[in-house]
């Protein structure tokens, strides 16, 4: 029983892997129709512009120019709403991972995790997820990460248009970045944020939050 269980996982389970690694494995094995699927939304809609954003360029500029320099792993685990432990681990993994992607010194601000979750797509598996992700919301801070988290059924309104709604995803997804120089409008919204913020970026951080308040 133990060994026909573990046939149903696929290889790529929990293994962060590059964009050109996702595209030859999803082209080569249906048992990886998740991580593909995966790509697939990062690359139609992450990267690409859309036309209730409410500005121009792609839906995330950042991971567009990530996968330009292979910045960017994507994973899937196939943890479900009972294995909280499990998910805990591998998301704490992602931070290392996100250390170790190789790439200039000055392009470091431009590594991305992305993780994807098919098995939690319901409202156990994603309590679990947003229990998951406020977990790491401290540890992610003092290190001047974000950790955000995209489902299909989120009410998160953009910041150019209230009422689109950017952070829909086809499964549940954890993703991790660098906070960077950009991420004024985000730091406005959270207290905890800002405080970070301002501390990796004194000085022009300041004055990008007073010229968004001042835009507001």
């Amino acid at each position: 029983m133990l060994t026909t269980m573990a046939k149903a996982i696929p290889a790529t389970d929990g293994r962060f892997l590059g964009i050109e690694e996702v595209r030859a494995l999803a082209d080569g094995a249906s048992q990886d129709s998740h991580i593909a699927r995966l790509l697939d939304w990062v690359e139609s809609y992450l990267m690409n512009s859309h036309p209730d954003l409410g500005r121009t360029g792609a839906v995330c500029p950042f991971t567009r120019q990530a996968a330009k320099i292979d910045t960017v792993r994507l994973a899937v685990s196939h943890a479900r709403a009972s294995d909280e432990d499990d998910a805990f681990t591998l998301i704490r993994g992602a931070f290392d991972a996100l250390e170790a992607i190789p790439c200039k010194p000055t392009m470091k601000h431009f590594r991305t995790v992305i993780v994807g979750f098919p098995d939690c797509d319901d409202r156990d598996g994603i309590a679990m997820l947003k229990r998951i992700q406020r977990r790491h919301r401290f540890y992610s801070l003092a290190r001047a990460r974000m950790i955000g988290m995209m489902h299909a059924g989120s009410q998160d309104r953009g910041l150019w248009n209230p009422d689109f709604r950017p952070l829909r995803s086809p499964m549940p997804v954890l993703a991790i970045r660098h906070l960077v120089e950009n991420d004024a409008p985000f730091a406005a919204l959270h207290p905890a944020l800002m405080v970070a913020y301002l501390a990796r970026f004194p000085i022009k951080g300041t004055q990008r939050l007073v010229n968004h308040f001042r835009s507001r």
